[in-house]
């Protein structure tokens, strides 16, 4: 690199997420005008964050790959060998995101950074696909709502079982399951129970451990970058990469890995994309204040009655997974309605809704599942997280999306992050 080079990229880092909010960057979709495409017909993308999830999404809907970006030399230069020369590598994010021949950013990284890169995103005039959880707290899904919307951009949330694939271990999609709800057949209030039937132990897996030692840090790793808006602790590798998960300062254990795919589909077939329960109550021990802990249930309680119930330990496991006053829905789509697919046969389809990423960017209509019931869902996640840490039952308001006189639950909400970075 010459030296005038070096100077401009030195000079480009001074930057924050926030300051690349100064500066207008104009995307190739906003040069053209609504449902503008390139002449080729083909989307261009960056990926954040290429040491798991990110490798999967080279190549999806015919988008051109353009650049990826990671904090790891190794993660990036495995990318680079698998992607080829034509691909560049950044290691800071806010240099691929300063591209204008960038139509989607993927963002792939742990989640504590999903709403710093979502926000930064929007602000670049970038489409986004975010990995879940959406967010890791529930203040900061509120600021991507907000972004999103304000800069008119498309976004999409990475789980998808409300609009295709065999839900976990329930024999069927979640649309004949909607049809069912919507008919009233099953009655009102409804209970849901997601257990071990339907094919995930929720109880230890992701699990963080105790009292780490500080260790030396790779040189291939950038830590300070890693942790970015996370509290400084020392490193040790359980801290990072694929197991990052076990603790709270980057996620929420396994509630916080597969908490989403479970409970959005919940929220849709409920007809809750606008709001979040009210209350939620937890049976746990008592958690460290570091590494994410086992629990055994988690219940949630909407306005209306309607049960979401989070099973551990996988103790009922002869419990229905939908459960109403008229009628009950089993694992393998079992019944003990009479005739129930026969009488699904007869029942208007829901809504439709755009199940393909490429065509929410080009028409400008929102994806399935978008930054608005994606943040919803999100809450779920965050909700039962925060009552785990703190072990007792916690009352929440869907309008103010807030604890109700819970001032220790509301630091939760709205967590403090690290030197300069801010939302």
């Amino acid at each position: 690199m010459n030296e005038n080079k070096s100077v401009a990229r030195r000079n480009f880092l001074k930057y924050t997420s926030a300051s690349l909010a100064a500066f207008t960057i104009v995307p190739r979709s906003v040069l053209g005008g609504k449902g503008y495409t390139a002449p080729s017909d083909q989307l261009t993308k960056g990926i954040i964050g290429v040491g798991g999830m990110g490798l999967g999404h080279f190549d999806y809907e015919g988008t051109k790959l353009l650049a990826v970006c990671d904090v790891d030399k190794n993660h990036l230069q495995r990318a680079s060998d698998i992607a080829g020369p034509d691909v560049s590598t950044y290691s800071d994010f806010r240099e691929l995101l300063a591209r204008p021949d960038i139509d989607v950013v993927h963002i792939a990284t742990p989640p504590h950074w999903h709403g710093l890169m979502a926000i930064a995103a929007a602000e670049a005039g970038k489409d986004i696909w975010c990995e879940k959880p959406m967010t890791r707290t529930i203040g900061e899904g509120i600021k991507v709502v907000e972004a999103v919307q304000r800069h008119g951009r498309m976004f999409r949330l990475n789980t998808w079982f409300r609009f295709k694939d065999t839900f976990y271990g329930l024999g069927t999609d979640v649309k004949p399951l909607k049809k069912v709800i919507e008919s009233g057949v099953l009655g009102w209030p409804l209970k849901v129970t997601v257990s071990g039937i339907t094919g995930y132990n929720w109880k230890f897996f992701w699990s963080g451990k105790t009292n780490l030692k500080p260790m030396p840090v790779p040189e291939s790793l950038d830590y300070d970058a890693w942790l970015g808006p996370a509290p400084y602790k020392p490193y040790n590798p359980e801290r990072v990469h694929s197991v990052f998960r076990g603790y709270w300062d980057y996620d929420g254990g396994g509630l916080g890995d597969m908490g989403q795919h479970y409970l959005d589909p919940v929220q849709y077939l409920l007809g809750k994309d606008h709001t979040t329960p009210v209350r939620v109550e937890v049976d746990a021990p008592q958690q460290d204040a570091d590494a994410v802990g086992s629990w055994r249930r988690v219940t949630y309680t909407y306005a209306d009655g309607c049960q979401v119930i989070l099973d551990g330990e996988n103790k009922d496991k002869d419990a229905a997974y939908i459960e109403g006053p008229y009628g009950k829905i089993y694992k393998g789509f079992k019944s003990d309605i009479p005739n129930l697919k026969g009488l699904i046969d007869t029942l208007p389809d829901p809504e439709p809704q755009i199940g393909l990423f490429s065509d929410s960017v080009r028409t400008r209509q929102k994806f399935a599942l978008n930054e608005m019931n994606g943040h919803r869902s999100a809450t779920l996640v965050n909700m039962g997280i925060i009552a785990i840490r703190l072990g007792r039952t916690l009352h929440f308001d869907p309008v103010a999306q807030s604890f109700i006189n819970d001032e220790e639950a509301n630091r939760l909400v709205w967590q403090p992050m690290r030197g300069s970075w801010s939302i």
